[in-house]
This record gives structure tokens, C-alpha cells and sequence, in this order.
């Protein structure tokens, strides 16, 4: 049952961040419901986790940011996620409240690719943005959804339109270092009719000297015969409490691949879905994460099959060291009439440490008859025997378990879309793993 809530945000606060991004009447509208209704919803619950005992009300006020004419005039902090020398096309960068850089090649506009800041997309492409906005995910759904609805700011709008294949990867950046900042950006993905792309994106954030709250909303909508495949890393510090709800909509014959990165070093909650609506849709969603210190983790990864032949396959992979703990949950959810469907899942943890925790726990929903559906979980410490074996063979016992770990952790690495993504994804192993 829902009760009263003081809200970290006022209504002039909302209106004001509407008018200061010129958003049109039926935007301002919704986001003020929305703060409305949260006042009145409960946070989300997430299985075994309790993040009413986190810092969630730190979302500060929004700040304007500095333009930026090239991509060497970024932060270092944000540019030194790209490269050395990086200067890369078709890319997003959100600084603190306000996209400071984008930049689509000439070809992929001429197809009629659209990737700008979710606040230009709704006030120059109403037409494609009402339709899905907080559609996915919706404003009522808990405090978390209604408070993001009613503050998200920056964002990612990109939208592929019919029969258009995006060869190269589509890339954003969401950093934050000012910790008087609201971030929460929206990153709102319409892949139509046979279209294909693939999206990355890196949530990092600089020093900061005060919580940050970062509520967080991923909605994907594949059309027909559309495939999107959507790779994420997450770097977050101590300071930077990271909320995630990503979720894709996937019509008949359509295709959503994940590949999550959750290397935070602050708490953390993430919920990365998939519903199944069309007949053929498929899922393929792949997570690790990796903990340390104190840190309290919860990572959801969902399939709901509600079309016939619908096929999802989740592998989660978790390592814990210190005194961090994870709940890993893998839940699919097999709806009546949705038959032939067939869901995988397989979430595996390791511990480290005598003081770390992680629980694996396999869930299966299943309202048909005529499917399939599998699941694989286990949670416990370095396989001594694998040690034993290396050792054997003149590695050290620390080295012996390292590589465990990375071979552990690879096959979602390698699902990368390309090269440097990956170096950047092993280097924030490494740094997790005190290497």
C-alpha cells in the first residue's frame, strides 16, 4: 500500500527545467503528473535488497553545461574514456544535467538516422517521441519510475528508420562530476520496420565530494524484423548510488541483444527486461558484475514471453570480493497462449572472500504448456581443483585465480561490439579485482 512521501524536488523545480530546455506543452504536463504521482508510490522492490536504506533523494538541481565545438574541448575525464587520441563519429556526450557534444555523420542522416538529445527529439520529433516516451517503462510503476519521468534530463534519442542497417556502432557518454548536479539521463532507442544497429553507451563518473543519485531509464522499441543490440558499462564511484531500469518492447521477428557491464563501486540496483510481444521475437541478454569493498548490489535480467515461438537465453556472471554481496536474480516469465516459446537462463557468482555474499536465484513463471524452459545457478568460491591444475603447471596461486576470474567473466566481454570497448571493460575488471 502506497504512502505519502516527501519528494526530493519541487513542482518550480520540474517547471523550470522544462522551460529552461523549451519542451513543448504535453512534456511540461507529464512531467508534472508524474511528480504528482510520486508522491504517492512507493519505491520498487527488488528481490532481497532493501535500497530504502540507500541515499536516494541525492539528485541536486540541474546545471546548465558548457557546449562544447570539438571533441577535444570535452573533460578530460570523459574524453579519456574513448582513447588516447579518440575523435570518434556518431557520438553523445552528456556532461552532469546537458548533452555538451553530438555528432551523426552526414551519411547516416541522409538515411534518416536520428541521434540528438532527448529534449531536441521531443520538440522537433514529437511524432516519434510521444508515442514511446516512458511507454516501456512507465511513470506509474513505483517513487523511482515517477521521479525519473518527472526529472530526466539530457538523454539519448536515436531513432533507425525502415529497412536501414547501422553498420557501425552508435555511441553515448553520461559523466558526472559535480555532485550538486541532477543526472538522470533517458535513453529512448526506435529501431523500425527490418532495421538493425547497434548502440553503446559508458556511465562513468569523476571525483566527487557528495552522494549522487543517479535514476537511470533505458527504453528500446524493435519493430518488425528489427534487430538492436545494446551494450552498456557502468563505472560509477563510491559516492554514486546507480538505479537502472532498462526494458525493450520486441514485436513480431524482432531481436534485442544486451551486454551489461555493472562495474560501480557504490551500490546498486539494475533491472534489464525484455518483452516478447511479437511472434519469433527473440532475447539474448548477457551481464557480469563485479563487487568489492562494502557494496550492495541487487541485478535482475527478465524475459517475458507473450508471443508464439518467442526464444530468450540470460546469462548472468558475478563476482564478489571483500565484503560485497549481489543478489542475481533470472526471472522468465512464460504467458499463457505463448506457445513454443523457449527461455534459458544461467546465473553464476563467485566469492572471493570468506566476508562476501552473492545469491543466484533461478526463476521460472511458466502459464503454458507447450514450451521450453531451463535454468542454470550456482554461487561459491574459486574452483580449488582449477587452482591446483595452473599451480601445477608454475603459476602462482593468485595469478591461478585471476585467470579463473577473467576466463569467468569473458564470454560477455567478447560480446562487445568492438575492440576498444572491450579493453575498456577489462580495464575496469582489473581495477575492481586490485590488480
Amino acid at each position: 500500500m502506497s504512502t505519502q512521501i516527501t519528494l526530493p524536488v519541487n513542482r518550480d523545480a520540474v517547471a523550470n527545467l522544462s522551460a529552461r530546455n523549451n519542451e513543448p506543452a504535453w512534456l511540461s504536463e507529464f512531467r508534472l503528473q508524474a511528480l504528482d504521482k510520486a508522491a504517492t508510490l512507493d519505491n520498487p522492490i527488488f528481490e532481497k535488497t532493501k535500497i530504502d536504506r540507500w541515499n536516494l533523494d541525492a539528485y541536486g538541481q540541474y546545471a546548465e553545461g558548457a557546449a562544447a565545438d570539438s571533441f577535444a574541448a570535452l573533460p578530460e575525464g570523459a574524453r579519456a574514456v574513448f582513447g588516447e587520441g579518440a575523435n570518434p563519429e556518431n557520438v553523445l556526450v552528456q556532461h552532469n544535467s546537458a548533452v555538451v557534444y553530438n555528432k551523426l555523420n552526414a551519411e547516416l542522416a541522409a538515411k534518416g538516422v536520428i541521434f540528438t538529445d532527448l529534449h531536441t527529439a521531443a520538440r522537433e520529433h514529437e511524432e516519434l517521441v510521444k508515442p514511446h516516451l516512458m511507454q516501456a517503462v512507465k511513470a506509474d510503476e513505483h517513487r523511482i519510475a515517477a521521479l525519473h519521468a518527472a526529472l530526466w534530463n539530457g538523454g539519448v534519442f536515436l531513432y533507425v528508420p525502415r529497412n536501414v542497417e547501422v553498420d557501425v556502432p552508435v555511441q553515448a557518454l553520461f559523466y558526472t562530476d559535480d555532485s550538486k548536479a541532477t543526472f538522470a539521463p533517458h535513453v529512448l532507442i526506435v529501431a523500425d520496420v527490418n532495421s538493425r544497429v547497434n548502440y553503446v553507451d559508458n556511465y562513468v563518473s569523476g571525483p566527487l565530494s557528495e552522494p549522487v543519485m543517479h535514476n537511470g531509464v533505458v527504453e528500446v522499441f524493435v519493430k518488425p524484423g528489427a534487430k538492436v543490440t545494446y551494450a552498456s558499462i557502468h563505472h560509477f564511484g563510491e559516492a554514486t548510488t546507480d538505479i537502472s531500469f532498462r526494458r525493450a518492447i520486441v514485436e513480431n521477428d524482432g531481436r534485442v541483444e544486451w551486454v551489461v557491464g555493472e562495474m560501480n563501486n557504490g551500490n546498486g540496483a539494475s533491472d534489464t527486461s525484455s518483452i516478447l510481444n511479437g511472434n519469433g521475437s527473440t532475447s539474448d541478454a548477457k551481464v557480469i558484475c563485479v563487487g568489492n569493498g562494502e557494496q550492495k548490489l541487487n541485478i535482475t535480467t527478465k524475459a517475458v514471453h507473450i508471443g508464439l515461438g518467442s526464444e530468450s537465453d540470460m546469462i548472468t556472471r558475478a563476482v564478489m570480493r571483500e565484503s560485497a554481496s549481489s543478489i542475481i536474480n533470472g526471472i522468465t516469465k512464460i504467458e499463457k497462449g505463448a506457445s513454443k516459446s523457449n527461455g534459458q537462463q544461467t546465473e553464476r557468482v563467485l566469492m572471493l572472500s570468506p566476508t562476501a555474499r552473492g545469491d543466484a536465484n533461478p526463476i521460472l513463471l511458466i502459464d503454458e504448456d507447450d514450451v521450453k524452459a531451463g535454468h542454470a545457478a550456482s554461487a561459491g568460491q574459486v574452483n580449488p581443483e582449477q587452482v591446483y591444475y595452473l599451480m601445477s603447471r608454475g603459476v602462482s596461486k593468485e595469478e591461478a585465480e585471476n585467470l579463473i576470474i577473467r576466463g569467468f567473466l569473458a564470454p560477455v566481454v567478447a560480446e562487445l561490439p568492438n575492440e576498444h570497448l572491450q579493453d575498456l571493460l577489462r580495464r575496469y575488471i582489473e581495477r575492481k579485482l586490485g590488480q
